[in-house]
């Protein structure tokens, strides 16, 4: 049982908050039993993992939570990154809220065969905040990392202003070679647009008339990966 708050996995946690720790270390912190369980179950073994009253005193195991309840379980795992691949993936462009990060690997983990491939200025996938928005999908279905002019297959990016709809497009992609890469750029600023005039083909969501001008980019994710899986399942 760890009584010292000096004790080194107590210290690896603290450390495992910030970024550059994570980096350095190539680790990172899950807290709870359901992502803990998540990662059993997605075959990920732990470096280690601390539970409260059976290897750590309750409050030392706190004071070391990233959440503000404390926690009765914390996991400290390696990082892993996926290729780009499978049929339908996603690849991200300045997403840099880590909610936003995580919520779109769980969505991708549900509705696509390839993973999240993050690009320039996204939010750390392993940060405390993206790894509960995944609910054990970071397990799962690991990020990627890639550039834009190195993603294999089709790239379709959204673009609020691009002239036509997602389901029209998608549907003449629906047997395009190579994984077909839904691209997002962040809720404020979109796609950059050398990216959307690099992009295989472009498309928007429609919104309707009188409603909010745009989505956040979790949910146009979602939307987005809905759309593609319906349509493409349509021409299988």
């Amino acid at each position: 049982m760890i009584t010292s708050p000096d004790n080194d996995k107590l210290k690896t946690i603290r450390k495992l908050h910030r970024r550059r720790w994570r980096d350095k270390l190539g680790l990172f912190a899950a807290e709870g039993e359901d992502l803990v369980e998540a990662a059993a179950a997605a075959g990920r073994p732990p470096r280690f993992v601390l539970r409260a009253g059976a290897d750590v005193e309750p409050t030392l195991l706190a004071e070391v939570s990233a959440l503000g309840s404390g926690s009765r379980v914390i996991g400290v795992y390696e990082q892993v990154f996926a290729a780009p691949g499978g049929r339908v993936m996603v690849w991200l462009h300045g997403v840099e809220d880590p909610g936003n990060v995580g919520t779109i690997v769980r969505a991708t983990d549900a509705l696509a065969d390839g993973p999240v491939a993050l690009g320039p200025a996204c939010a750390d996938p392993h940060s405390p905040k993206a790894v509960r928005a995944s609910m054990g999908s970071l397990f799962a279905r690991p990020p990627a990392r890639a550039d834009f002019g190195a993603l294999p297959g089709t790239r379709l990016a959204l673009a609020a202003d691009a002239p036509r709809p997602l389901a029209d497009v998608v549907g003449e992609l629906a047997n395009c070679p190579g994984p077909l890469v839904v691209c997002l750029g962040s809720e404020r600023a979109g796609l950059p647009p050398d990216v959307v005039a690099g992009a295989d083909a472009a498309a928007r969501i429609p919104l309707r008339p009188g409603g909010p001008e745009s989505l956040n980019v979790a949910m146009a994710a979602g939307v987005a990966l809905y759309v593609v899986a319906t349509r493409m399942a349509a021409h299988a």
